[in-house]
This record gives C-alpha cells, structure tokens and sequence, in this order.
C-alpha cells in the first residue's frame, strides 16, 4: 500500500514571533526555533512546497510597543525590521538541517536578503525551496497576519497554516471563559461576524475573498505542522 500522500502541494505557514521565543518572551528559545525547522524540513522531504511569514513580537511589536511615543507608521516600520531578524535566524537554523532557504523582504535590504519578487519566489518554492518572506506587506497598518494571506494569494497556495499559542478557534477565549467551545470547523463569515480572535478582520476577509483555508493549530508540538500538511484533523479550520 502507497504511503500518505500530503493533502496540500504549497503552503503557506504564519508563526507568530512570540511563539519563537518561547516562555522567554523575547529573543529566541532556540529547541522551539530547531524543532519548528526540522518540522518545516520534514514537510519538504514529503514534497511540500513551503512559504513562512512569521511575526517579530519577540522583538517589537508595532503599535503596541511604540506606546503612542513613537508615531504609528514609523512604529510598524520598525516591527518589520524585526521580523528579518526572525527570518535569518530561521533561514540559518534550516540550512543547517540541509535544507534549501531563500529569504525575501517586502523592503529592500539587499545586503541580507532578495527584494520580494512573486515569480522568483514561485521558482524558488517549486524547486523544493523554503522561502521566507519579511518585513510584512512592506506598508504600516497591516498586520504580518495579513502579510500571510496576502503572499498565500500571490504565490497561489492551497492553505495557509496558523501556527499559535492556542490549538484552534474557540468561541470565547478559553483563559478566560471555562465554557468556551472549541469548533473543529468554522465559516469565514461566521469568524467575523462573532468577532473571533483568529486573525485581525482584514487578513480573514482577504482570506475568504481568495478562498483559501486557515488551519489554526497548536505550535506547541511542531509536528502539528506536519500533520496539517498530512491532512490530519487538528486546530480548527476556516473556510466557505
């Protein structure tokens, strides 16, 4: 009997950069950086096509950390600085596993990495390339959330895997609220008609406009990476 086949061809995965550091809170915890990387090498060795956007709330987190002392556009400049440094450090972590990385910024910093170019990335992931993108959409006011959506869209993946620190869509905040149920699927619609905290508002409407489905899982174990991209049942996931 053949072996599973992975249910998505490319896709594309979000990490948080809180989730990096771990219960460090900032910085790296580096067993979490080097078991999220062996488990996005082992997606590629079963012929995954893999995309990353991660986050740099390990370092700086835009609006919330300039604290209206910085002004806005300048604040969410300075957080896509900060998610480079979370893609080197993954691009550095992963080629030593052996696998091939190029990393790409929405802002020109051609000294450390490639200007994004949508078909260079597209060569590059199907030629079995990890590619992580940085510095967001490259404009303030939008989250890396929708910088994940966005780039899920332009290279044409078939899912976008939401790694958090929750392991999938409840209906309340479950920290908060012991009755809260967790769905194992939900609508567009339905997430921002309840206000659900997946995703901000923007990258689930540009979600549901491109159709393309969120698997919202656990970090925690980074093997859920790989049983998303399996098919598995895990987290929750939002589509039509």
């Amino acid at each position: 009997m053949d072996a599973a086949k992975p249910a998505y061809k490319r896709v594309l995965l979000k990490i948080s950069g809180e989730a990096l550091a771990g219960n460090k809170r900032r910085g790296f915890d580096f067993d979490i950086v080097e078991s999220v990387c062996a488990a996005v090498r082992k997606c590629v060795e079963l012929g995954v096509e893999v995309g990353i956007v991660v986050g740099g709330g390990n370092f700086w987190r835009g609006i919330k950390d300039g604290a209206g002392r910085i002004e806005r556009t300048r604040a969410d400049h300075m957080g896509m600085m900060a998610t480079v440094m979370n893609c080197l450090a993954l691009a550095d972590v992963l080629e030593q596993m052996g696998a091939e990385v190029r990393v790409q910024t929405a802002i020109e910093i051609r000294a450390v990495a490639e200007p994004y170019i949508r078909l260079r990335a597209i060569r590059h992931l199907s030629k079995g390339r990890v590619v992580i993108f940085g510095c967001g959409t490259g404009s303030p006011f939008f989250s890396t959330d929708t910088a994940a959506v966005l780039k899920a869209a332009e290279v044409n993946a078939d899912a976008i895997l939401l790694a958090k620190n929750i392991d999938g869509v409840y209906s309340a905040d479950p920290k908060k609220d012991p009755s809260a149920v967790k769905y194992d699927s939900i609508t567009y619609d339905d997430v921002l008609a309840k206000h659900l905290a997946v995703m901000d508002s923007t990258a689930t409407s540009m979600a549901m406009d491109n159709n393309i489905p969120v698997l919202v899982f656990a970090l925690k174990d980074p093997e859920n990476i790989v049983r998303a991209v399996m098919g598995e049942r895990i987290g929750t996931i939002v589509q039509k």
